[in-house]
């Protein structure tokens, strides 16, 4: 089932249940003078249903970091057209829910929603809802459209995913050696956090700190989004200015304990003296690291027989064949479906312009 978080609640759990598959997903089946004009208002078309530009603004309302300076037009442009990639997709979900007879119960919702907003006091939520110019009802309907969509994925993807005895025996075979630990280690993830730049997105959601002042505010919101209850890897894929390690979710995998050694005192300290399932931030020079310890695991030869194997192995195959079987899936999906998407195709004719029919909407306007 979908869960929530205080930090994830007012953005959409979609696109992250999705992740990199909405691109591939959601390419538009227009071609020029092929489809019948649409109103500016209409931003695409699944199946014969409009995607208004309504709701595409009410989804940047809910993902914007509000703690970021408000981005550029073509910036704006640029995340609603993703945006609105992730809402198509849901669409197509929706649509196979429906023919599934799948639902969200009123009681599921209810509970859902207050699950989801217990740790926010009623006037920070009215606060916060302000700030996004969204209403309660938003909200809900959008939990309502999550859970949907994670119900049908549920039901014909995760279910559907099994890992035998078998295939845990091969796969440890294959990779015997990598079970023989010669010394002590630690498995780490990290968020890094730096005040330059970079040239290209690094991260999923393309955000990028480019002062020292960002950096920090950047640092301290992630955090709090943390001690919230937010999942560290979605974090990391999301936020992480690290190249490497954002696009595994922050992961490191085990460091041998002597390179670890080796690393500067405050990260030597924060990787070796923290508990398992702690955090800690560290800043050397205005970079920041957030230090996050999953595991430690003592030098030997291990094998299936031991549950920390076993389930490691266990996972790493769940997780593969999911993705797998999720990329299968919507792609199946989109190819039963017709789906027009005119946002890109105006800003294409626009040549990435940013006229008026495809300005931003004004601040604090539906």
């Amino acid at each position: 089932m979908l869960t929530l978080t205080r930090a994830t609640f007012f953005r959409s759990s979609l696109a992250l249940m999705l992740g990199a598959v909405v691109l591939t997903a959601c390419r538009s089946t227009a071609t020029p003078g092929a489809a019948a004009p649409a109103s500016a208002g209409t931003w695409a078309t699944v199946n014969g249903r409009d995607i208004s530009r309504d709701e595409v603004e009410r989804a940047f309302r809910r993902e914007r970091d509000l703690a970021q300076p408000m981005p550029s037009d073509e910036e704006a442009l640029a995340g609603k057209l993703q945006l609105l990639n992730d809402l198509i997709v849901q669409q197509l979900l929706l649509d196979k829910a429906r023919e599934l007879k799948i639902e969200v119960s009123d009681t599921e919702l209810d509970n859902a929603f207050n699950e989801a907003k217990k740790n926010i006091s009623d006037d920070a939520f009215q606060k916060e809802l302000a700030a996004r110019n969204l209403t309660p009802t938003d909200m809900r309907e959008n939990l309502r459209r999550d859970m949907l969509a994670n119900k049908l994925v549920e039901r014909e993807v995760t279910s559907k995913v099994n890992v035998t005895e078998d295939d845990i025996k091969a796969f440890f075979e294959a990779n015997k050696q990598g079970f023989n630990r010669p010394e002590d280690a630690v498995h780490i993830a990290q968020i890094v956090v730096t005040p330059d730049r970079a040239p290209q997105q690094i991260n999923r959601s393309g955000n990028d700190a480019g002062t020292t002042e960002e950096a920090q505010g950047k640092a301290q919101m992630l955090m709090e989004r943390l001690k919230a209850g937010a999942p560290f890897a979605q974090l990391a894929a999301d936020f992480s200015e690290h190249p490497e390690s954002a696009q595994r979710g922050g992961d490191l995998g085990f460091i041998p304990v002597s390179a670890l050694r080796q690393q500067p005192p405050a990260l030597r300290d924060a990787a070796l003296n923290t508990q398992v399932g702690s955090v800690r931030l560290v800043t050397i020079q205005s970079v920041h690291t957030i230090v996050a310890v999953i595991a430690r695991d003592t030098a030997g030869q291990k094998d299936p027989s031991m549950p920390a194997v076993r389930d490691m192995i266990t996972n790493t195959l769940k997780g593969r064949r999911e993705q797998l079987l999720r990329t299968a899936y919507l792609n199946s999906l989109r190819n039963d479906a017709t789906v027009v998407n005119h946002l890109a195709d105006r800003v294409v004719e626009a040549q990435g312009k940013a006229v008026p029919s495809l300005a931003p909407a004004a601040p604090g306007t539906k």
